[in-house]
């Protein structure tokens, strides 16, 4: 319960009536996916949010979600979301702020609809993670993104609606750990390789006969998604409310590997300036901000945890840290190509999906930006929508 008391809390008759309850009605789209359940497992106990509406495709649309979803993740299904039956993804829904877990290809128009509705959606999906005017945000690296809001309701007519996005998994793991370098030191180059866990292609994912005793050196959009992210994530705020990347140059190779869950990124840096391994040590295991700051319910204590043995991090010791939302960094050595290598492991369906989604969503209600309509004024701006 200890975040709570940091919300500010909105003015209005709105905003009374849905903080009466205390805590912000959520709705997941993609509710049935292997991000949506973690969604649904995250918030069965959360102090701040309440899962009010579910939603997926078309084959699980009128059906109770117990009977929709084939459970996938360790321990029971929710008691509470059983009986919800699951809807459609478009508005209007009985909520406050949307989570979207939707597949790309179909996340664009559905979100968009939501936003014009005049709700905050936070997205897992690609498709509007690159776009001038929507926060591609780690709440612990760029909360002032968040400022590019007022120009994103206004130039797309989204009222009270906005968007702002997760980035891909494995750029939001290995991004935690390259914020605390380019912060203190700056960053002139990065050479990634990835090994990420199968869990990340969703389900039913990679076939087994292709990833037992194998490793697949290819996905698709992956290496492309990590290099511009990163330079987006890092950048800043610049002239009228505009993104300005980081003015540093990022390689990436991607692979898929026999592993459950926790994507692991074997980084190579060069740095601004000249320092000590001790002094990168430092700043790693030092680092905190905004979340840690607010005392965010889903932040850990420690985003970036760095160990000295010299067989971590591995996936299955490691990818729970911090309740799975924190990284571990190891294998912390000077190179010999650039200044400094090391690995970096993170939980991809909880830090790198579900998690950072969650916690992005308790800055924005810290921040006053979870106001919203009441679920009667939303309806009838969905119902506009439609005319128009």
């Amino acid at each position: 319960m200890r975040y709570s008391i940091h919300f500010m809390i909105p003015t209005g008759g709105a905003a009374l009536n849905k903080m009466s309850s205390g805590r912000v009605r959520v709705g997941i789209l993609g509710a049935t996916g292997m991000v949506g359940q973690r969604f649904v497992q995250l918030l069965a106990n959360h102090p701040g949010f309440v899962v009010t509406a579910l939603a997926a495709s078309d084959r699980s649309q009128g059906k109770p979600y117990g009977e929709a979803c084939t459970w996938r993740l360790v321990g029971d299904m929710p008691a509470f979301v059983k009986s919800m039956v699951v809807q459609s993804p478009q508005p209007p829904l009985d909520c406050d702020v949307v989570l979207s877990s939707l597949p790309s290809d179909i996340a664009r128009a559905a979100e968009e609809s939501f936003a014009r509705a005049g709700y905050p959606v936070i997205s897992n999906a690609s498709s509007f993670r690159m776009d001038a005017d929507v926060p591609l945000l780690i709440p612990e690296i760029n909360s002032d993104h968040l400022d590019v809001l007022a120009r994103q309701r206004k130039e797309r007519g989204f009222g009270d609606g906005y968007i702002v996005t997760n980035p891909n998994c494995s750029t939001i793991i290995m991004a935690l750990a390259l914020a605390p370098l380019h912060t203190r030191f700056g960053i002139e180059a990065v050479v990634a390789t990835t090994l990420q866990a199968v869990s990340g292609a969703g389900y039913p994912g990679v076939p087994s006969l292709d990833v037992v005793d194998n490793v697949l050196p290819f996905i698709d959009g992956e290496e492309p998604k990590m290099e511009s992210e990163t330079r987006k994530i890092l950048g800043r705020v610049g002239h009228n409310n505009g993104f300005e990347n980081a003015p540093f140059a990022v390689s990436a190779q991607c692979h898929r590997v026999n592993v459950a869950d926790g994507h692991m990124v074997a980084v190579r840096v060069k740095l601004a300036k000249r320092v000590s391994i001790e002094e990168v040590r430092e700043a790693l295991s030092a680092y905190q901000s905004v979340p840690q700051e607010l005392r965010l319910h889903s932040a850990p204590e420690h985003p970036v945890i760095v160990r000295a043995e010299k067989d971590r991090p591995q996936p299955r010791m490691d990818r729970d840290a911090g309740g799975g939302m924190s990284v571990t960094v190891g294998r912390l050595f000077p190179d010999n190509v650039l200044d400094y290598r090391f690995v970096v492991l993170g939980h991809n369906t909880i830090r790198g999906a579900a998690g950072a989604a969650i916690l992005n969503g308790e800055l924005l209600q810290a921040r006053g930006l979870l106001a919203g309509k009441t679920a009667q004024e939303k309806t009838a701006t969905s119902a506009e929508v439609r005319v128009r």
